[in-house]
């Protein structure tokens, strides 16, 4: 099943919906970063959730950053993620496999870590960026998440995120979706998406089955007047480039810089999040010496 991310609304523009299904964007994500099992279902379920709230965006320039460490063996995963859906991330420890959780699941949220927080950054143009930062829940992602949304956005939200890692590490489905329930939805109908949610299978089932994401929609909100809006293809997708390298290596400061320049050797800088590598000789490293 191709990639594909909709907006939809339900109970009569009283609910928001917003869900896809990534699995062609994590697993060109993972294979970047040659992850392992159950780093490859942590990143993953980060990236969809980056594609997810990346598509609340309102502006083609926003830009979301995610990240997520709470101790745990994973470190560091850190999302960004663009009002057009394409995505990057990383995770600092793409090795980590650990052994399978109580309920016969990928244990992301031992590999995450409860000691910590989920922090969530929105550059929207403006002259100091949004941050809001929540204490991890669960490390599961999807319901720290629906705790920052509440927490942060007073916004009540449900939030889930899969990923269904195959034997030889590709990915077999990943997707999810943020269901968000406006100030004026009644609270019969909040209980009844709250029972639908619990009763369907996960989100990775039901892609597996072949289902779309127009489908999974249709399958939760069934009866309960659901309009799609419309749709995109998220993608995995890195913008660095030599110059935006040459300026990070300038930012590092004139001392350090000449420090690099007077051991003679060739630097390599590679991109944290598509390992692409830039190599800069000395005569290279001189020559940004002489710009500052």
């Amino acid at each position: 099943m191709a990639d594909k991310l909709i907006h939809a609304t339900a109970k009569d523009d009283k609910v928001r919906i917003i869900a896809a299904i990534t699995t062609e964007l994590v697993n060109k994500g993972t294979k970047i970063h040659s992850c392992a099992a159950t780093a490859s279902a942590a990143l993953g379920r980060m990236l969809t959730a980056g594609a997810l709230m990346g598509a609340m965006l309102k502006n083609e320039e926003d830009k979301l950053t995610l990240k997520i460490n709470g101790g745990g063996q994973a470190g560091n995963i850190v999302v960004i993620a663009y009002a057009d859906t394409h995505v990057k991330g990383y995770i600092s420890n793409p090795s980590i496999d650990l052994p399978l959780n109580s309920k016969g699941k990928l244990d992301v949220g031992g590999a995450i870590g409860k000691q910590g927080n989920l922090l969530v950054i929105k550059d929207m143009g403006l002259k100091e960026p949004y941050v809001g930062q929540v204490p991890i829940v669960s490390g599961e992602i999807g319901d720290d998440l629906a705790y920052y949304f509440t927490a942060s956005e007073q916004t009540p939200s449900a939030v889930g995120v899969g990923v269904l890692v195959d034997t030889d590490l590709s990915i077999k489905a990943a997707g999810g979706f943020i269901i968000q329930l406006m100030p004026d939805c009644e609270d019969l109908a909040a209980d009844l998406i709250t029972y639908r949610l619990q009763e369907i299978p996960p989100i990775t089932t039901l892609i597996s089955s072949g289902k779309t994401v127009e489908e999974i929609a249709e399958y939760i909100f069934e009866g309960m007047d659901l309009k799609i809006l419309d749709s995109v293809k998220p993608v995995y997708s890195c913008d660095c480039s030599r110059e935006r390298v040459e300026r990070a290596l300038i930012s590092i400061g004139e001392k350090d810089l000449k420090s690099i320049y007077d051991e003679g050797k060739t630097e390599e800088l590679k991109c944290h999040f598509c390992n692409k590598s830039y190599l800069f000789t000395h005569e290279q490293i001189g020559e940004l010496l002489n710009r500052k």
